[in-house]
Protein backbone atom coordinates (compact mmCIF):
# COMPACT_ATOMS: atom_id res chain seq x y z
CA UNK A 1 0.00 0.00 0.00
CA UNK A 2 1.00 3.56 -0.98
CA UNK A 3 1.46 5.68 2.39
CA UNK A 4 2.46 9.20 0.52
CA UNK A 5 2.83 10.63 -2.66
CA UNK A 6 4.96 12.95 -4.66
CA UNK A 7 3.35 15.92 -6.30
CA UNK A 8 5.76 18.00 -8.82
CA UNK A 9 5.20 20.40 -11.54
CA UNK A 10 5.07 18.55 -14.43
CA UNK A 11 3.76 21.24 -17.48
CA UNK A 12 5.97 23.53 -19.45
CA UNK A 13 7.27 27.33 -19.39
CA UNK A 14 4.27 28.46 -21.68
CA UNK A 15 2.06 27.73 -19.20
CA UNK A 16 0.65 30.21 -16.76
CA UNK A 17 -1.18 27.66 -13.99
CA UNK A 18 -1.32 23.93 -14.09
CA UNK A 19 -2.99 21.26 -11.83
CA UNK A 20 -1.46 18.17 -10.44
CA UNK A 21 -3.65 15.09 -11.43
CA UNK A 22 -3.20 13.96 -7.91
CA UNK A 23 -5.85 14.23 -6.02
CA UNK A 24 -7.22 13.05 -2.12
CA UNK A 25 -3.15 12.10 -1.71
CA UNK A 26 -2.88 10.74 1.57
CA UNK A 27 -1.34 13.06 4.30
CA UNK A 28 2.85 13.28 4.91
CA UNK A 29 2.56 13.61 1.45
CA UNK A 30 5.74 15.81 -0.40
CA UNK A 31 5.19 18.86 -2.14
CA UNK A 32 8.51 19.98 -4.50
CA UNK A 33 7.78 23.46 -5.96
CA UNK A 34 10.94 24.65 -8.11
CA UNK A 35 12.26 28.33 -8.14
CA UNK A 36 9.82 30.89 -10.40
CA UNK A 37 6.62 28.84 -9.02
CA UNK A 38 4.10 28.71 -6.32
CA UNK A 39 2.00 25.97 -5.19
CA UNK A 40 -1.38 26.37 -3.98
CA UNK A 41 -3.19 23.86 -1.90
CA UNK A 42 -6.98 23.60 -1.77
CA UNK A 43 -8.71 20.95 0.78
CA UNK A 44 -12.16 20.45 0.33
CA UNK A 45 -12.43 23.19 -1.84
CA UNK A 46 -10.80 26.27 -0.18
CA UNK A 47 -7.41 27.53 -0.87
CA UNK A 48 -5.65 26.70 2.56
CA UNK A 49 -2.21 27.65 1.95
CA UNK A 50 0.91 28.35 -0.63
CA UNK A 51 3.82 27.29 -0.78
CA UNK A 52 7.47 28.84 -2.18
CA UNK A 53 10.67 26.75 -3.56
CA UNK A 54 11.50 23.79 -1.93
CA UNK A 55 10.43 20.26 -0.44
CA UNK A 56 6.99 20.80 2.20
CA UNK A 57 4.90 17.72 3.55
CA UNK A 58 1.31 17.70 3.15
CA UNK A 59 -1.12 17.14 6.25
CA UNK A 60 -4.66 16.06 5.47
CA UNK A 61 -7.24 14.16 6.87
CA UNK A 62 -6.65 11.19 4.28
CA UNK A 63 -4.55 8.80 7.05
CA UNK A 64 -3.79 5.68 4.75
CA UNK A 65 -4.50 2.63 7.14
CA UNK A 66 -7.95 4.21 8.23
CA UNK A 67 -9.40 5.88 5.46
CA UNK A 68 -11.04 2.46 3.56
CA UNK A 69 -12.94 2.47 6.80
CA UNK A 70 -13.59 6.15 7.15
CA UNK A 71 -14.82 6.13 3.36
CA UNK A 72 -17.18 3.29 4.01
CA UNK A 73 -20.02 5.58 4.62
CA UNK A 74 -19.13 7.40 1.29
CA UNK A 75 -19.11 4.46 -1.33
CA UNK A 76 -15.29 4.19 -0.47
CA UNK A 77 -14.55 8.08 -1.78
CA UNK A 78 -12.87 10.18 1.20
CA UNK A 79 -15.10 12.78 2.08
CA UNK A 80 -11.16 14.85 2.04
CA UNK A 81 -10.81 16.27 -0.49
CA UNK A 82 -7.37 18.20 -1.55
CA UNK A 83 -5.64 19.26 -4.91
CA UNK A 84 -2.59 21.21 -5.13
CA UNK A 85 -2.38 23.63 -8.30
CA UNK A 86 0.97 25.05 -9.68
CA UNK A 87 2.04 29.01 -10.80
CA UNK A 88 4.01 29.42 -13.14
CA UNK A 89 5.77 33.30 -11.75
CA UNK A 90 7.70 33.25 -14.77
CA UNK A 91 7.32 36.30 -17.71
CA UNK A 92 5.80 35.23 -20.86
CA UNK A 93 6.89 36.90 -23.48
CA UNK A 94 6.28 37.03 -27.01
CA UNK A 95 2.13 36.84 -26.55
CA UNK A 96 1.16 37.57 -30.02
CA UNK A 97 -1.96 39.85 -30.52
CA UNK A 98 -3.74 41.29 -33.15
CA UNK A 99 -7.35 43.44 -34.17
CA UNK A 100 -10.04 41.61 -35.37
CA UNK A 101 -11.45 44.01 -37.19
CA UNK A 102 -10.42 47.50 -38.89
CA UNK A 103 -10.78 50.81 -37.39
CA UNK A 104 -12.88 52.68 -39.57
CA UNK A 105 -12.31 56.72 -39.18
CA UNK A 106 -11.36 59.64 -41.80
CA UNK A 107 -7.79 60.33 -42.37
CA UNK A 108 -7.20 63.86 -41.11
CA UNK A 109 -4.25 65.09 -43.65
CA UNK A 110 -5.92 64.44 -46.78
CA UNK A 111 -9.99 63.94 -45.76
CA UNK A 112 -10.49 61.05 -47.03
CA UNK A 113 -11.84 57.66 -45.53
CA UNK A 114 -9.60 54.95 -44.01
CA UNK A 115 -9.90 51.51 -42.66
CA UNK A 116 -6.36 50.48 -40.79
CA UNK A 117 -5.69 47.42 -38.30
CA UNK A 118 -3.33 47.17 -35.75
CA UNK A 119 -0.99 43.82 -34.50
CA UNK A 120 1.77 43.22 -31.88
CA UNK A 121 3.38 41.30 -28.85
CA UNK A 122 3.22 41.70 -24.96
CA UNK A 123 4.72 39.81 -22.45
CA UNK A 124 2.81 38.75 -19.30
CA UNK A 125 3.47 37.55 -15.46
CA UNK A 126 1.16 36.66 -12.57
CA UNK A 127 0.76 39.17 -9.89
CA UNK A 128 -1.65 37.56 -7.59
CA UNK A 129 -1.82 33.68 -7.87
CA UNK A 130 -4.59 33.47 -5.66
CA UNK A 131 -7.15 35.82 -7.48
CA UNK A 132 -5.79 34.52 -10.72
CA UNK A 133 -7.06 30.75 -9.45
CA UNK A 134 -10.45 32.45 -8.15
CA UNK A 135 -11.54 34.35 -10.77
CA UNK A 136 -10.33 32.94 -14.33
CA UNK A 137 -9.16 28.83 -13.64
CA UNK A 138 -12.20 28.08 -11.35
CA UNK A 139 -12.19 24.12 -11.36
CA UNK A 140 -9.97 24.38 -15.11
CA UNK A 141 -7.14 22.07 -15.13
CA UNK A 142 -4.78 24.60 -17.25
CA UNK A 143 -4.48 27.83 -18.08
CA UNK A 144 -2.56 28.98 -20.83
CA UNK A 145 -1.45 31.62 -23.85
CA UNK A 146 -4.27 31.29 -25.43
CA UNK A 147 -6.44 31.04 -22.73
CA UNK A 148 -5.43 34.13 -21.81
CA UNK A 149 -5.44 35.84 -25.34
CA UNK A 150 -9.21 34.74 -25.67
CA UNK A 151 -10.41 35.88 -21.86
CA UNK A 152 -8.63 39.16 -22.37
CA UNK A 153 -9.48 39.98 -26.40
CA UNK A 154 -12.29 42.44 -25.60
CA UNK A 155 -10.28 44.52 -23.58
CA UNK A 156 -7.40 44.53 -26.30
CA UNK A 157 -9.78 44.79 -28.90
CA UNK A 158 -11.89 47.76 -27.31
CA UNK A 159 -8.61 49.85 -25.56
CA UNK A 160 -6.79 49.09 -28.80
CA UNK A 161 -9.18 50.22 -31.62
CA UNK A 162 -10.84 53.18 -29.66
CA UNK A 163 -7.47 54.87 -28.12
CA UNK A 164 -6.14 54.77 -32.31
CA UNK A 165 -9.21 56.12 -33.91
CA UNK A 166 -9.60 59.10 -31.14
CA UNK A 167 -5.79 59.87 -31.27
CA UNK A 168 -5.61 60.02 -35.25
CA UNK A 169 -8.42 62.32 -35.17
CA UNK A 170 -7.79 64.61 -32.14
CA UNK A 171 -3.81 64.84 -33.06
CA UNK A 172 -4.41 64.94 -37.08
CA UNK A 173 -1.74 62.22 -37.59
CA UNK A 174 -1.29 61.68 -40.67
CA UNK A 175 -1.46 57.70 -41.87
CA UNK A 176 1.32 58.25 -43.90
CA UNK A 177 3.56 58.95 -40.84
CA UNK A 178 1.81 56.52 -38.22
CA UNK A 179 4.87 54.45 -37.93
CA UNK A 180 6.68 57.20 -35.99
CA UNK A 181 4.01 57.08 -33.21
CA UNK A 182 4.19 53.77 -32.80
CA UNK A 183 5.79 53.89 -29.57
CA UNK A 184 3.79 56.67 -28.19
CA UNK A 185 1.10 54.35 -29.38
CA UNK A 186 2.38 51.34 -27.38
CA UNK A 187 3.28 53.58 -23.93
CA UNK A 188 -0.36 55.25 -23.86
CA UNK A 189 -2.50 51.64 -24.73
CA UNK A 190 -0.30 49.82 -21.85
CA UNK A 191 -1.64 52.29 -19.51
CA UNK A 192 -5.03 52.21 -20.62
CA UNK A 193 -4.48 47.93 -20.48
CA UNK A 194 -2.85 47.83 -16.78
CA UNK A 195 -5.76 48.24 -14.42
CA UNK A 196 -8.01 45.92 -16.67
CA UNK A 197 -5.17 43.03 -16.45
CA UNK A 198 -4.35 43.40 -12.62
CA UNK A 199 -7.76 42.87 -11.60
CA UNK A 200 -7.77 39.71 -12.68
CA UNK A 201 -3.97 39.17 -11.01
CA UNK A 202 -2.01 39.25 -14.08
CA UNK A 203 0.86 42.02 -14.96
CA UNK A 204 0.94 43.63 -18.18
CA UNK A 205 5.19 43.89 -18.18
CA UNK A 206 5.64 45.52 -21.59
CA UNK A 207 2.98 46.30 -24.39
CA UNK A 208 3.81 46.53 -28.13
CA UNK A 209 2.53 47.77 -31.30
CA UNK A 210 4.39 46.58 -34.10
CA UNK A 211 2.64 47.24 -37.53
CA UNK A 212 -0.41 49.42 -38.57
CA UNK A 213 -2.01 47.57 -41.03
CA UNK A 214 -2.68 50.11 -44.01
CA UNK A 215 -5.22 49.27 -46.88
CA UNK A 216 -2.13 49.00 -49.29
CA UNK A 217 -3.52 47.86 -52.99
CA UNK A 218 -6.77 50.82 -52.34
CA UNK A 219 -6.84 52.81 -55.61
CA UNK A 220 -7.79 56.12 -53.12
CA UNK A 221 -5.17 55.22 -50.58
CA UNK A 222 -2.41 54.60 -53.28
CA UNK A 223 -3.42 58.05 -54.81
CA UNK A 224 -2.95 59.88 -51.74
CA UNK A 225 -0.03 57.87 -50.82
CA UNK A 226 1.65 59.20 -54.33
CA UNK A 227 1.07 62.86 -53.76
CA UNK A 228 1.81 62.85 -50.31
CA UNK A 229 5.53 61.21 -50.90
CA UNK A 230 5.98 63.25 -54.66
CA UNK A 231 5.17 66.58 -52.32
CA UNK A 232 8.19 65.89 -49.85
CA UNK A 233 10.36 64.79 -52.51
CA UNK A 234 10.12 68.24 -53.81
CA UNK A 235 10.81 69.58 -50.84
CA UNK A 236 13.95 67.47 -50.10
CA UNK A 237 14.90 68.53 -53.80
CA UNK A 238 14.55 72.21 -52.75
CA UNK A 239 16.26 71.59 -49.17
CA UNK A 240 19.46 69.77 -51.43
CA UNK A 241 19.81 72.97 -54.08
CA UNK A 242 19.49 75.56 -51.04
CA UNK A 243 22.20 73.26 -49.54
CA UNK A 244 24.03 73.29 -52.70
CA UNK A 245 24.00 76.98 -52.89
CA UNK A 246 25.51 77.77 -49.82
CA UNK A 247 28.55 75.06 -50.12
CA UNK A 248 29.28 76.94 -53.34
CA UNK A 249 29.03 80.68 -51.64
CA UNK A 250 30.95 79.00 -48.91
CA UNK A 251 33.42 78.11 -51.30
CA UNK A 252 33.72 81.26 -53.34
CA UNK A 253 34.44 83.41 -50.19
CA UNK A 254 37.29 81.16 -48.63
CA UNK A 255 38.64 81.08 -52.23
CA UNK A 256 38.57 85.15 -51.77
CA UNK A 257 39.66 85.09 -47.82
CA UNK A 258 42.52 82.70 -49.53
CA UNK A 259 43.45 85.02 -52.06
CA UNK A 260 43.67 87.69 -49.88
CA UNK A 261 45.69 85.86 -47.26
CA UNK A 262 47.93 85.35 -50.47
CA UNK A 263 48.66 88.83 -51.33
CA UNK A 264 48.99 89.94 -47.79
CA UNK A 265 52.00 87.39 -47.29
CA UNK A 266 53.45 88.53 -50.68
CA UNK A 267 53.27 91.80 -49.37
CA UNK A 268 54.89 91.23 -46.14
CA UNK A 269 57.79 89.24 -47.96
CA UNK A 270 58.38 91.96 -50.49
CA UNK A 271 58.17 94.76 -47.66
CA UNK A 272 55.14 97.03 -48.62
CA UNK A 273 51.39 97.51 -47.59
CA UNK A 274 47.92 97.62 -49.08
CA UNK A 275 47.90 101.17 -49.21
CA UNK A 276 51.75 101.69 -50.69
CA UNK A 277 50.52 98.68 -53.49
CA UNK A 278 47.49 101.38 -54.51
CA UNK A 279 50.13 104.22 -54.23
CA UNK A 280 51.97 102.54 -56.56
CA UNK A 281 49.04 101.86 -59.29
CA UNK A 282 48.18 106.14 -59.07
CA UNK A 283 51.83 106.99 -59.77
CA UNK A 284 52.35 104.91 -62.06
CA UNK A 285 49.09 106.26 -63.93
CA UNK A 286 50.08 109.74 -63.26
CA UNK A 287 53.34 109.30 -64.52
CA UNK A 288 52.09 107.59 -67.91
CA UNK A 289 49.47 110.15 -68.13
CA UNK A 290 51.44 113.01 -70.21
CA UNK A 291 48.30 115.79 -68.91
CA UNK A 292 49.24 115.98 -65.58
CA UNK A 293 48.27 119.57 -65.03
CA UNK A 294 44.52 118.06 -65.66
CA UNK A 295 44.84 117.32 -62.41
CA UNK A 296 45.32 120.70 -61.30
CA UNK A 297 42.68 122.10 -63.62
CA UNK A 298 40.00 119.50 -61.72
CA UNK A 299 41.81 121.25 -58.59
CA UNK A 300 43.52 118.56 -56.94
CA UNK A 301 46.94 119.37 -56.57
CA UNK A 302 50.11 118.30 -56.19
CA UNK A 303 50.09 118.23 -52.39
CA UNK A 304 46.44 116.59 -52.28
CA UNK A 305 48.00 114.00 -54.64
CA UNK A 306 50.98 113.74 -52.35
CA UNK A 307 48.64 112.82 -49.45
CA UNK A 308 46.77 109.73 -50.89
CA UNK A 309 46.82 106.71 -48.85
CA UNK A 310 48.39 109.04 -45.41
CA UNK A 311 51.35 107.17 -44.75
CA UNK A 312 52.47 106.55 -48.21
CA UNK A 313 52.10 109.93 -49.26
CA UNK A 314 55.36 110.55 -49.77
CA UNK A 315 55.82 107.48 -51.78
CA UNK A 316 53.50 108.66 -53.84
CA UNK A 317 54.37 112.48 -53.92
CA UNK A 318 58.03 111.85 -54.44
CA UNK A 319 56.68 109.44 -57.60
CA UNK A 320 54.18 112.20 -58.67
CA UNK A 321 57.21 115.13 -58.20
CA UNK A 322 59.33 113.08 -59.59
CA UNK A 323 57.09 112.58 -63.07
CA UNK A 324 55.95 116.06 -63.07
CA UNK A 325 59.71 117.47 -62.52
CA UNK A 326 60.89 115.48 -65.41
CA UNK A 327 58.32 117.46 -67.53
CA UNK A 328 58.97 120.56 -66.06
CA UNK A 329 63.33 120.29 -67.34
CA UNK A 330 62.25 119.11 -70.31
CA UNK A 331 59.33 121.97 -71.07
CA UNK A 332 60.35 124.68 -68.84
CA UNK A 333 57.14 126.28 -67.14
CA UNK A 334 55.66 129.80 -67.95
CA UNK A 335 54.33 129.86 -64.55
CA UNK A 336 55.47 133.06 -62.67
CA UNK A 337 57.57 132.57 -59.65
CA UNK A 338 58.09 135.15 -56.61
CA UNK A 339 60.80 136.14 -53.95
CA UNK A 340 60.22 134.12 -50.76
CA UNK A 341 61.82 137.28 -48.80
CA UNK A 342 60.07 140.66 -50.56
CA UNK A 343 57.41 138.45 -52.64
CA UNK A 344 58.46 140.68 -55.77
CA UNK A 345 58.38 138.56 -58.88
CA UNK A 346 61.17 136.48 -60.25
CA UNK A 347 62.99 136.97 -63.54
CA UNK A 348 62.50 133.50 -65.06
CA UNK A 349 65.87 131.01 -64.09
CA UNK A 350 67.31 134.14 -61.53
CA UNK A 351 69.53 132.64 -58.55
CA UNK A 352 68.79 136.11 -56.99
CA UNK A 353 66.25 138.40 -56.54
CA UNK A 354 66.76 141.27 -58.58
CA UNK A 355 64.56 143.58 -56.13
CA UNK A 356 66.09 142.95 -52.75
CA UNK A 357 69.01 140.17 -53.64
CA UNK A 358 68.04 137.63 -51.43
CA UNK A 359 69.33 134.03 -52.93
CA UNK A 360 66.86 131.71 -54.47
CA UNK A 361 66.47 128.18 -55.06
CA UNK A 362 69.47 126.47 -54.24
CA UNK A 363 68.04 123.57 -56.27
CA UNK A 364 68.64 125.92 -59.32
CA UNK A 365 71.18 126.20 -61.78
CA UNK A 366 71.94 129.87 -61.24
CA UNK A 367 73.40 129.67 -64.84
CA UNK A 368 70.48 128.29 -67.11
CA UNK A 369 67.97 127.68 -64.33
CA UNK A 370 67.62 124.31 -64.78
CA UNK A 371 66.17 121.97 -61.38
CA UNK A 372 68.59 119.63 -59.69
CA UNK A 373 67.08 116.38 -59.18
CA UNK A 374 70.18 114.99 -57.22
CA UNK A 375 73.35 115.98 -55.56
CA UNK A 376 76.77 116.91 -57.88
CA UNK A 377 79.51 119.73 -58.53
CA UNK A 378 78.36 120.85 -61.80
CA UNK A 379 75.42 121.68 -63.77
CA UNK A 380 74.20 118.60 -66.18
CA UNK A 381 72.68 120.93 -68.78
CA UNK A 382 74.72 123.75 -69.08
CA UNK A 383 77.98 122.49 -67.15
CA UNK A 384 78.00 125.30 -64.37
CA UNK A 385 79.56 124.89 -61.82
CA UNK A 386 77.39 124.97 -58.75
CA UNK A 387 77.25 127.39 -55.98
Amino acid sequence: MQIADIIKYEGDNSTFIWKHPCEDFNTTTQLIVHESQEAIFFMNGQALDSFGPGRHTLETQNIPLIRKIINIPTGGKTPFHCEVYFVNLTEQMAIRWGTDSKVQYVEPTYRFPLSIGASGEMSLSVADPRKLLINIVGTERTLDRNQIMAYFRAFLMTRVKTYIAQTMRTSAVNIFEIDEKLEEFSSAIKTKLDPDFLDYGINLNRFFITTIVKPDGDQQYEKFKELHFRQYADIAEARLRQQTDVIYAQTEAQKVIIDSQAQATKRAQEGYTYQQERGFDVAQDVARNEAVGQFTNMGVGLGTMAGVGGAVGGLVGGAINSAIGTKSNLEPSDANQYCDQCGAELTPGAAFCDNCGAPQNADCCTNCGFHFIKPGKFCPKCGAKRG
